[in-house]
């Protein structure tokens, strides 16, 4: 047998495939933006959500008709405690107002509110910041 040189046949050559890892790294990178997109999605929406007390004690304090004087006198001073900390004057304030209301709220029947309780009760709900 005679050997003949071949000299258009060549070796095998390992070719470097990366594919694989740039599809993984995709997969990986995707996955992370949608689970952070997720996240945020649920945290707005848990904090959209939140009840906030002071605001629907406002709301409650605000919507209170001032008709009706023992209810409003009792609604008034339950809704405004929660305002009273707020500062030293929301303090005073929130005690001379509850003192103004003291006589429509324990008898069986009370008169109107006069001009100047009426006037205290609106600058009290001025006053209040949510």
């Amino acid at each position: 047998m005679q050997d003949i040189e071949l000299h258009d046949i060549k070796t095998i050559v390992e070719i470097d495939e990366y594919s694989l890892f740039y599809l993984l790294g995709t997969i990986f990178i995707t996955t992370l933006v949608v689970l952070a997109l997720i996240y945020l999605l649920v945290r707005y929406i848990k904090s959209k959500n939140v009840y906030n007390k002071r605001a629907e004690h406002y709301k409650l304090m605000t919507l209170q008709s001032l008709s009706k004087t023992k209810e409003a006198a009792y609604a008034i001073t339950f809704y405004g405690l929660a305002f009273r900390d707020d500062s030293p004057r929301h303090f005073e304030m929130y005690e001379n107002l509850t003192k103004r209301l003291e006589p429509y709220k324990y008898k069986k029947e009370v008169e109107p509110f006069d001009d100047e309780v009426k006037s205290y009760i609106e600058l009290y709900r001025g006053m209040i910041d949510v």
